[in-house]
Parts: structure tokens; sequence; C-alpha cells
């Protein structure tokens, strides 16, 4: 029974420390903002759909779950933050329906496995991805009125970038998932 404990507590012990790097390297994501047209380009869902396809969608969840925790509670987590604000005031600001959508494209990306062919992998990227984007959108939309150009707005600035994040994941998936085996 006593060896039962023990392996759990490592478990647990692991997966905590698991969660708490993905946050880092998710906050690091947010921060880190690469020149690209037409608005620069953060890296933070590429890291999110690495979370899932890395993680699994349990440890991935629970590690973006925490990311946002922290974002709400006033850290500067979030990119643009503390810039433009933080807190519950941040997280509910027109960024709030894409930082939800975190949840959702993690999740699907966590459904990738190394069986499926490239073609596959980019499907179930594009998907996981664009929920970032309905997300983003549907909140954006109730927050500054439907009748503004939502969609050049919130999504149409972004594309090729995540473009160019998604092939890259699809060439180095199969070897993100090895990780898994490892956690």
């Amino acid at each position: 029974m006593e060896l039962i404990k023990q392996n759990l507590h490592g478990k647990l012990t692991k997966f905590f420390f698991v969660i708490i790097l993905g946050s880092i390297a998710l906050t690091i994501s947010a921060k880190i903002k690469i020149p690209f047209y037409p608005v620069p380009m953060t890296m933070q869902t590429f890291v999110v759909m690495f979370l899932g396809i890395s993680f699994g969608y349990k440890i991935g969840l629970a590690t973006i779950s925490l990311y946002l925790l922290e974002g709400i509670i006033g850290l500067p987590v979030f990119s643009n933050s503390p810039e433009r604000g933080t807190g519950l005031v941040y997280f509910t600001g027109p960024t709030m329906g894409y930082l939800i959508g975190f949840l959702s494209a993690c999740y699907l990306a966590s459904f990738i496995s190394s069986k499926d062919n490239l073609l596959k992998i980019f499907i179930k990227l594009i998907l996981a991805v664009s929920t970032i984007y309905l997300l983003g959108v549907i909140w954006l939309g109730t927050l500054i009125g439907w009748e503004k150009p939502i969609f050049s707005l919130g999504v149409t600035p972004f594309l090729l970038a995540e473009l160019f994040k998604i092939l890259i994941l699809c060439f180095i998936t199969k070897k993100i998932i090895k990780i898994r085996n490892f956690i």
C-alpha cells in the first residue's frame, strides 16, 4: 500500500511540475513578439497546440487553465499585459474569446496521433486553431458590436501567421508526440 501511495505522489508531483512549466512556456510565448506581416506574431497558439499534442488533453487543459487563472488574478501573463491592464478587467476585454478558445484548441490538438499522416495532422490543427478564432470573433462581436468589421479586425490579420505556425507543427508533430511517453 505504501508503494502505491509513493508512486501516486510521484506522478502527481511530476504532473504539477509539467503543468507549471507549460504555463511558464505559454506566458513566455505571449510576451515574445516576432515581426510578421501584417501584425507581429506571438507563439501562443503554437504553444497551446503543442501542449495538447505533447501532454494530452488532461494535462494540456490543466496547464491552460492555470495560465488563464494566473491572468485573471492579476499576474501579467497575457500578451500586452501589464501595458494594457491586468486581471479580470483585461481578461474580459476584447481577447477573452480567444483566450477561452485556447482550451478548445488544446483539447482538439490532443487527438492528433502518431498514426496520422501529414494531411490529417494539418486538418486537425486547422480545426483546432479555428476554434480559437471562432470563439474570439463571437466575443469580439458581442463586445464591440456586430456592425463592425469583426472578421477583418479579429481574424484576417492573423491568418498568415497561423498558417506558418501550423505548418511548423505539422512537420514536428510526430516528434512531439513522443514526449507523451515521458509524462
